[in-house]
């Protein structure tokens, strides 16, 4: 009945304190401050900027940019699939989220991505690829990233591993706050112990084990301190809390001894099957690990099957697959497990006893044995995808406070269990896979494959959905009043525990009225350049002409080529490679080294990515100080030609992230010849409703992103703006795109002579009203919103090879009428072409040249060049995520909302202390005072010590996540108490006065009678609806061995004294559902 007055680490709404005592620590830094004031003088003057040039004559189509030629603009944009994508700083359609990590780049990320995260009380941990392991306190979560830190993530340690290789990744972690450590489990079947440290001192690994010979894919931390961890082929060992103990004990001189003895210590549960009998145990790889603290089981999860084992005995209870149905039992006295750790090692330990048993069976048993074990492996085939229900596979596993399970399907399906294995209720809200479950309080927080997070209640009605990130939601942890996602590009954000709810408007008001302090502008050019090649090769001195003469302060430079190589065979042949993965050619690559060299590749810029499409060529090259801004390059192409199977007419593309802004280069060629206008239509639209990026095999000739498993399997969602939940093309989620190339659009209504007398007198203005595109574009047919700017160039095909000047134009037999085939269009963030530059128009562009180089003669068509001056806003989220914190922090409207929503409501207990002998059951009585919110608690042991002869007990030692002593069951020990109401746990003494030592998996003859009386400090920890933080209850339980009932003194030996009633043995009784004194504690208040 006794409430704790300790005081946790800061929580969600106090993590600020800006009281005079903390001055130093509140105080922004000079570099913070100094960010905060370039973003402000920026600001102010664009302002005054826009205020000049505001003075002035507008240029055509209101655009007002000095220097910027005039644009005509097509019809039909901001409509449908041409509608400009929402990138208002803050986002309406989700909740303001606090960006502990931003997305980074995929190149920065080969073999480290982060792969898992956990929580614990003071810290977020995450795992890498590497091994690496980095920390992020929660005290320092809206602080200011260091200089020397990845860009504006916040402030973090990392530790790598002592051997960093991709066999070291993560796949992982799990936190015991008993012991102060973080486990992690890795690809080399190595389990590492990580000691957390203080919040300023740094953290280090402790020790680690060869624990499996294949991976560790999953660890759990069961309600008795014990060690589980999965591995493949089904196998499960448990590390017992005793061993982990020993090994924490040994000195730093002693340690070369600790990772033995506990790697063999371990408990291997096929013992278990065979002597339960049950004949296919999870023979596939045990992917999720969850541990049922409120009835003592631990359930383990394969690909379609589960099975449920009670976490005090070690036993297996039942074996059920994704449909409920139990699984067949079998009696027989030995089942091999022809698991991958047998492959590697094969080990067989038994007793003489087993061994005659197993020698009476004969050649027949020996058969059996071998049938099964086949039998086995042909099962884990079928449940790792070569011919199982893959859809249906198990991906995430959850436990509510109520006490019902859920599991995550790779369909979208959401399945309610209950705590026996049975199944409830299935839900279906989306249709991409689960990857990902946390609860918090009274909700279940779901992350799909798509980037979706969804919230749901405890009954599974559906509270509210967001896209949460640009790739799949991986994991999910809940810490400091955030339940924080990890994406599979690595980035990492917090979402406040509340969501949806009433803060998340006021955030959003807030952060978006503070804009200008976290807004910067980021100015740069890019060359687009497109050129029918007619499948020649150019001359140094052409390249040069066309790109070289103009890069100076340019920073992005885009090719694209048409018509690199033909012929139908060389089609037929690019066709069959694309179809089993394969492109390029070597005259593509013949190109790309030329104009490497033309760029002065390596010195200057660097080529970042390319694809090439039979006859379609398109590369990138970035100046080399602009690089560590751009990454996340995905490729794409469509073909058109031949029934849109062959790419002698179609599209290649290439997208990247520049300043975190999406830009996507789209090089096309249509169809051809004077009448097929509605062809080439046509062939755009297809184009830009068909373009899906995913990464290309040639960019930077690297690894897939992300090799672990999460990250082969959705490598292709990984990319950027691709989820936008309602359809839209990939090419509509771009902040920019720029088209060009061969379009083939011709001029209509003239002649060969009559375009040819124009072109001499330099009259375009008659050919442009002649211009197909132009016409089709102000119909709103074709390239519906996008600008190209006014033409001032001569028609740019078709020429007679190494001829100059006008003379060259076709005089053949044919004599091609001129036309403008070769164009660069683009489209910006601009919904009018006024707007400015801001987080909801993040991308403004002009162009400031567009003209053809007339004296490169090398094909039929002149190449065509145009340079963009661009305007990016981007996120300071460094700055962004200070002022997420100063607001959270400072708010007086969300301060009073949180005292409000964080209420821990008023709960007593029947007793401070209660003595248990010869198995006896006392009723531990939690009473919820409070008339209106439900009452969340969780029942934990701090500690158990030896009763010493004088009947006092000190040195109360925790096991692993202050987990109970296996003398002791307590069930229910979570739960929820709605209002008014009374919950009666049960406190049992369970006879376990000996124990077993298991060495390499096998029991031992070593007992040890062990009957001195124990003593266990149990702490009913209380929270609200929202709130991390606990009011908490402690309850000494004394367990006797002794005939005569000892007294417990109410002020013992121990740093936290518990005053408390004193309960006699006559006040003890068997389990009951009665509340024969529920109306007493309904009178009772607490001290």
């Amino acid at each position: 009945m006794d409430s704790d007055d300790h005081v946790p680490p800061p929580r969600f709404f106090d993590r600020y304190s800006f009281s005079s005592s903390d001055d130093d620590e509140s105080r922004p830094s000079l570099h913070s401050t100094n960010r905060r004031l370039d973003c402000m003088i920026q600001f102010l003057d664009r302002k005054l900027s826009t205020s000049n040039s505001n003075s002035g004559n507008p240029l055509e189509d209101g655009f007002h940019c000095p220097g910027s030629l005039p644009e005509f603009v097509g019809k039909g944009g901001g409509e449908g699939i041409f509608r400009l994508p929402d990138r208002r700083a803050v986002h309406p359609k989700r909740p303001p989220s606090l960006e502990v990590r931003p997305h980074p780049l995929r190149e920065t990320q080969i073999g480290r991505f982060l792969r898992t995260i956990v929580s614990t009380e003071r810290q977020l941990w995450a795992g890498s690829e590497s091994g690496a392991v980095r920390v992020w306190d929660f005290r320092d979560l809206y602080g200011e990233s260091a200089e020397d830190e990845e860009e504006d993530a916040a402030p973090f340690k990392e530790v790598s591993s002592t051997l960093p290789s991709a066999s070291a990744a993560v796949m992982c972690m799990v936190g015991d706050e008993g012991s102060g450590v973080v486990w992690s489990g890795h690809r080399d079947g190595r389990v590492r112990c990580w000691r957390m440290g203080s919040g300023t001192g740094p953290f280090k690994e402790g020790f680690s084990w060869q624990a499996h010979q294949a991976p560790v894919l999953s660890m759990v931390i069961t309600s008795y301190g014990d060690l589980w961890s999965g591995s493949e082929g089904g196998v499960i060992k448990i590390w017992p809390w005793e061993a982990i103990a020993s090994a924490f004990s040994l000195t730093v001189e002693e340690r070369c001894m600790d990772a033995l003895e506990v790697e063999r210590s371990f408990i291997d549960l096929r013992s278990q099957v065979a002597i339960n009998g049950f004949s296919s145990i999870l023979t596939s790889d045990i992917k999720c690990l969850l541990s049922d603290n409120i009835r003592a089981k631990v359930w383990s999860a394969g690909y379609l099957s589960f099975a449920l084992w009670d976490s005090r005995t070690r036993e297996l209870l039942k074996v059920f697959n994704i449909d409920g149905q139990m699984e067949n039992r079998v009696d027989f006295l030995l089942v091999p497990d022809f698991t991958l750790e047998d492959e590697v090692k094969m080990k067989i330990v038994t007793s003489s006893k087993k061994e005659k048993t197993q020698s009476s069976f004969g050649f027949f048993q020996r058969s059996r044995n071998a049938i099964m074990g086949a039998a086995d492996a042909v099962r884990r085939v079928a449940a790792k995808g070569g011919f199982g229900d893959d859809n249906r596979r198990i991906e995430a596993l959850a436990i509510t406070f109520d006490g019902m399970i859920w599991v995550g399907c790779a369909n979208g399906l959401l399945i309610q269990w209950d705590g026996n294995g049975s199944r409830l209720l299935d839900f279906q809200y989306h249709s991409s896979a689960v990857l990902s479950l946390c609860t918090f309080g009274s909700q279940i927080w779901v992350g799909y494959s798509s980037g979706f997070i969804q919230v749901l209640d405890l009954n599974g009605a559906l509270l509210g959905e967001w896209v949460a990130h640009s790739s799949p939601v991986i994991k999910m942890a809940s810490g400091a009043g955030y339940i924080f996602s990890l994406a599979n590009h690595g980035g990492i954000r917090g979402w406040s525990v509340t969501s949806p709810g009433p803060l998340d408007a006021i955030l959003q008001s807030e952060l978006a009225g503070k804009e200008f302090l976290y807004r910067r502008i980021e100015n740069l050019k890019i060359l687009a350049g497109t050129w029918n090649v007619g499948q020649g090769r150019a001359t140094l001195n052409s390249l040069m002409s066309w790109l070289g003469s103009a890069v100076t302060d340019v920073g992005i430079i885009v090719v694209g080529l048409q018509e690199v190589e033909m012929g139908a065979g060389f089609l037929a042949m690019s066709a069959a490679r694309e179809t089993v993965g394969l492109e390029g050619s070597s005259v593509g690559q013949w190109w790309l080294e030329m104009i490497d060299k033309t760029l002065g590749e390596g010195l200057t810029f660097e080529r970042v990515g390319s694809r090439q499409l039979a006859s379609l060529l398109i590369a990138v090259w970035v100046k080399n100080d602009l690089k560590p801004h751009v990454g996340d390059i995905d490729a794409a192409a469509v073909p058109c030609g031949f029934g849109r199977a062959i790419g002698n007419k179609g599209a290649v593309g290439l997208r990247l992230r520049v300043y975190n802004r999406v830009m996507c280069f789209v090089n096309c060629h249509f169809a051809a010849h004077l009448e097929a206008v509605g062809r080439r239509n046509a062939d755009f639209d297809y184009v830009y409703r068909t373009m899906t990026f995913s990464r290309s095999l040639s960019l930077f000739n690297m690894p897939a992103a992300g090799a672990s498993y999460a990250g082969q399997l959705f490598r292709g969602a990984n990319a950027i703006g691709s989820n936008s939940g309602d359809g839209m093309p990939e090419l509509s989620e771009a902040d920019m795109v720029i088209f060009l190339g061969d379009f083939n659009y011709r001029l209509d209504g003239i002649s060969y002579d009559e375009a040819r007398d124009f072109i001499t007198q330099r009259c375009f203005d008659y050919l442009r009203e002649r211009d197909q595109l132009r016409l089709e574009m102000e119909a709103g047919n074709v390239f519906q919103g996008m600008r190209e700017a006014v033409i001032s160039f001569p028609p740019t095909y078709k020429f007679e090879k190494h001829q100059r000047g006008f003379a060259g134009y076709d005089s053949g037999e044919k004599k091609r009428i001129p036309a403008w085939c070769d164009r660069i269009l683009y489209r910006d963030s601009r919904p009018t072409s006024g707007s400015e530059c801001s987080l909801e128009c993040p991308i403004v562009s002009s162009v400031s040249e567009y003209e053809s180089c007339m004296d490169v003669t090398d094909s039929d068509h002149k190449p065509v060049r145009c340079i963009f001056s661009v305007e990016i806003a981007r996120v300071d989220e460094s700055v962004r995520r200070q002022e997420f914190g100063y607001i959270m922090g400072l708010n007086e409207e969300i301060k009073c909302k949180l005292q409000e929503l964080c209420k821990i409501p008023e709960t007593i207990v029947s007793t401070n202390n209660i003595i248990l002998q010869k198995q006896d059951t006392s009723i531990l009585r939690i009473a919820n005072k409070c008339s209106k919110d439900n009452a969340f608690f969780e029942i934990v042991c701090q500690g158990e010590s030896t009763v010493k002869e004088d009947g006092q007990a000190s040195d109360h030692l925790p096991r692993g996540s202050f987990g109970f002593p296996q003398w002791l069951e307590v069930i229910p020990a979570a739960g929820i108490i709605e209002p008014d109401l009374t919950a009666e746990v049960s406190v049992r003494l369970e006879d376990f006065n000996t124990q077993e030592e298991f060495v390499d998996g096998m029991p031992q003859s070593w007992w040890c009678e062990d009957t001195r009386d124990k003593e266990a400090i149990l702490v009913v920890k209380v929270r609200g609806r929202y709130t991390t933080k606990t009011r908490d209850h402690r309850i000494r339980v004394r367990h006797c061995f002794s005939a005569k009932t000892k007294r417990i003194d109410p002020k013992p030996n121990d740093s936290r004294p518990i005053p408390g009633n004193l309960l006699h043995r006559a006040d003890f009784q068997r389990l009951s559902s009665s509340y024969d004194v529920v109306d007493h504690l309904q009178n009772l208040h607490s001290p």
